[in-house]
């Protein structure tokens, strides 16, 4: 069994920053790619950032300079910096990640529960 928890999503003025955090816990082999997407409702899931497990990182347009993702591998952990916050923003933010784990041959999507962020003043 596998989890992912989010962490580090509030409430912040526009232009103010946040940083979430996801962990990965579990009979985890190893994890691939690891990404971020946020939801609003009504709205499909759009995904905001990817890592590769090697550290190439890729963005949606609507974030490029002003967010940017990182990982661990040695601690199972991605992290999303996101600065000059603009209401926009707002949103539920899901950690994804595509892991082996102990008892299956190819990797599988994995999903957190999801932490709310509010850009408002």
């Amino acid at each position: 069994q596998v989890q992912l928890v989010e962490s580090g999503g509030g409430l912040v003025q526009p232009g103010g920053s946040l940083r979430l955090s996801c962990a990965a816990s579990g009979s985890i082999v190893s994890i691939g790619a690891m990404r971020w997407y946020r939801q609003v409702p009504g709205k499909e899931r759009e995904l905001v950032a990817s890592i590769s497990r090697g550290f190439t990182p890729d963005y949606a347009d609507s974030v490029k300079g002003r967010f940017t993702i990182s990982r661990d591998n040695a601690k199972n952990t991605a992290s999303l910096q996101m600065n000059s916050l603009k209401r926009e923003d707002t949103a539920v933010y899901y950690c994804n990640g595509a892991i082996l784990i102990v008892t299956s041959a190819r990797t599988h999507d994995y999903w957190g529960q999801g932490t709310q962020v509010t850009v408002s003043s």
